[in-house]
């Protein structure tokens, strides 16, 4: 048997794919992955966690809030679109025309069944290789948020709810809200 080799992908090759404004896929360490389009309760957890997010970013003035589909280049072989990604003041150098150029301050992925495996193991290892400072991965399914911080370069659990009561950031201080917020319909 003779095994073939796998096609590891680039940016060049997954711009050349995809259309501007494309959230059909992904490009996770060299392989393009299709994504489903969003359910109706990852759109409605994607509506209720941005608004807020995007209210307290504002009012404080705090940097740029924005949403799938956004192109974030962390390497020639990782160019992510997450739900919901974060970039602080500082760091508004990393915002280009087309895309986001390294890691955002923070990124929240809403959970699907179909991209679970790529969100929980692929991305989220190279989110925390790239830097980002506060990930949020939010299962609408189970009415789930984990939050993880990364201290000294790694990743901790830092935040593990189900279904009731607050999730605070750290990375945004003072920013809180109640998990029935989210998952409400």
């Amino acid at each position: 048997m003779i095994a073939t080799e796998k096609k590891l992908y680039t940016y060049d090759d997954y711009a050349a794919l995809t259309p501007p404004d494309s959230a059909q896929f992904q490009l996770i360490e060299g392989e393009l992955v299709e994504m489903p389009s969003p359910t109706v309760n990852h759109q409605r957890v994607q509506r209720e966690l941005g608004f807020a997010l995007l209210q307290f970013i504002k009012q404080k003035n705090l940097g740029e809030l924005f949403y799938a589909p956004m192109d974030v280049y962390l390497s020639p072989t990782n160019t992510y679109q997450p739900d919901i990604l974060f970039i602080s003041n500082e760091r508004r150098n990393i915002i280009s025309d087309k895309r986001i150029d390294g890691a955002p301050d923070l990124v929240v992925d809403i959970l699907s069944p179909g991209t679970a495996y790529y969100d929980l193991k692929k991305k989220r290892r190279n989110y925390e290789a790239f830097g980002v400072r506060e990930l949020w991965f939010v299962d609408p399914n189970d009415e789930t948020i984990e939050i993880y911080a990364s201290l000294d370069g790694k990743f901790q659990l830092i935040v593990d709810a189900q279904a009731k009561g607050t999730v605070s950031s750290r990375l945004l201080t003072n920013f809180s809200i109640m998990l029935e917020q989210i998952f409400a319909e």
